[in-house]
């Protein structure tokens, strides 16, 4: 990997929130040391030197039922409170095959990789020597300083009538109105926050290593191996987020699942001690 590790000076900052979904609150200071945190998303290249390095088998390629799950844009409106109407499991999704079978990488990979799960992800950094970020960490990070923003990019979502990141614009799942097929992009598209970190909103949502319940007061950090039931907390929101569905595209937005789930949207990005 091109480890290109940005700084995050120790601080008291705000993370959580009190205006959005009951799993943000409540809004708080914390205590944070320095640490360091990669500038952007591990990409396909990165995930396949490691591959080969190894001979690393990640979940979705390994569990018997294979694959793993993948958005498909339906042709018009569906029902917002069935995921059905825009996911679908195909049994050759995996890292390599990020839309199933026939799909390939290739011409994109300095895009996020997906479909990876925690423990792939926890493997991954080992390998390079580094680590996740905690929740906490995260959210700093996200910030890029602004602590009482809405967003990472301050009060507007859409500050001069443009998207400052990869999330989803139009009717959700259905249109999608910047024409184009919805879908990871590589870093350099959308402006970096004022820490220098590209695609900390939107893109791909991006595992930590802290286990995740309904109070985000919980934010230690562990290990997937220690409890495989337990969920962990992913942060950052996707291309998939929209204002009428899932308006998960602010740093304090959370979402907890299984260490061993992969999906098209999920990928991550390591961080070290500072």
């Amino acid at each position: 990997m091109d480890c290109d590790l940005v700084a995050i000076e120790a601080s008291v900052a705000r993370i959580g929130s009190d205006r959005h979904y009951p799993e943000e609150r409540p809004a708080r200071l914390v205590e944070t040391p320095g640490f360091r945190i990669a500038r952007r998303p591990v990409s396909n290249a990165d995930f396949a030197d490691f591959a080969a390095a190894t001979g690393y088998v990640t979940a979705a390629e390994a569990l018997v039922t294979g694959g793993s799950i993948c958005f498909t844009q339906p042709l018009g409106p569906v029902a917002l409170n069935d995921p059905r109407g825009w996911w679908r499991h195909d049994r050759e999704a995996c890292w390599r095959a990020p839309e199933g079978a026939g799909s390939t990488i290739e011409g994109r990979m300095s895009h996020p990789v997906v479909h990876v799960s925690l423990r792939d992800a926890e493997a991954y950094a080992a390998w390079a020597g580094l680590r996740l970020p905690t929740e906490i960490e995260w959210e700093v990070a996200a910030r890029g300083g602004l602590a009482d923003a809405e967003f990472a990019w301050g009060e507007e979502l859409l500050p001069q009538g443009r998207p400052p990141a990869n999330f989803w614009t139009g009717s959700f799942p259905w249109h999608y109105s910047r024409g184009g097929r919805p879908g990871p992009s590589a870093p350099g598209q959308y402006p970096p926050n004022l820490f220098g970190l590209f695609d900390m909103i939107g893109n791909v949502w991006e595992w930590t290593s802290s286990p995740f319940d309904r109070r985000s007061t919980r934010c230690c950090s562990g290990t997937a191996t220690e409890n495989e039931a337990r969920l962990w907390t992913l942060k950052g929101g996707s291309y998939l987020c929209a204002a009428e569905y899932c308006a998960r595209y602010r740093p304090a937005a959370r979402m907890g699942l299984a260490a061993l789930s992969a999906a098209g949207h999920i990928g991550f990005r390591c961080a070290a001690d500072g």
